[in-house]
């Protein structure tokens, strides 16, 4: 289970362009690394909506934003057209990152259960340490209850002075 402070795992993947995205191509800059479990669901489509809508404000506070879900490239093409987003959408089809990040795991519904993605965020810092994870998301505000947490937060050297990141 990965905990405030600890290394961010490697990732890579294809984005909804098809183009290549890694954990390093954000070196030198704070990352929202966010796992959704399924394009043009309800509760998924608020939280892409939300990241949108809240895209530029996040920018000004340093962040870049990248999605996570085990849908396809196409699925992901259709889902940000269809809503206008302006940030990436990994497609983790074969869960690597999921599992990398603890966040593919069996949950439950009605009584029956299933492996799924668990939704969370995960704030990752310019070094690549993981300074917040938000397991309990606001889908419709989601960018707001990021900013909030960043502005009222202890400064970055504080929070890696807490959790005794070097």
């Amino acid at each position: 289970m990965l905990k405030i402070g600890n290394k961010a795992p490697y990732f890579e993947g294809i984005t909804q362009g098809g183009e290549s995205i890694k954990l390093s191509d954000f070196a030198g800059r704070k990352l929202i690394l966010y796992f959704y479990p399924k394009d043009n669901t309800s509760g998924c489509t608020l939280e892409a909506q939300s990241m949108r809508d809240g895209k530029e404000r996040l920018r000004e506070l340093g962040f870049e934003i990248v999605g996570v879900s085990p849908d396809s490239v196409k699925s992901h093409e259709n889902f940000c057209q269809k809503h206008s987003l302006n940030f990436p959408l990994v497609a983790d089809t074969d869960k690597t990152i999921a599992e990398a990040y603890g966040v593919w795991r069996e949950k439950s519904m009605y009584g029956r259960k299933y492996m799924g993605i668990v939704r969370t965020t995960f704030i990752i810092d310019e070094k690549g340490h993981i300074l917040h994870i938000f397991d309990k998301v606001k889908t419709s505000t989601h960018w707001q209850q990021i900013a909030e947490w960043w502005e009222k937060a202890p400064s970055k050297e504080e929070l890696l002075r807490l959790y005794d990141v070097k």
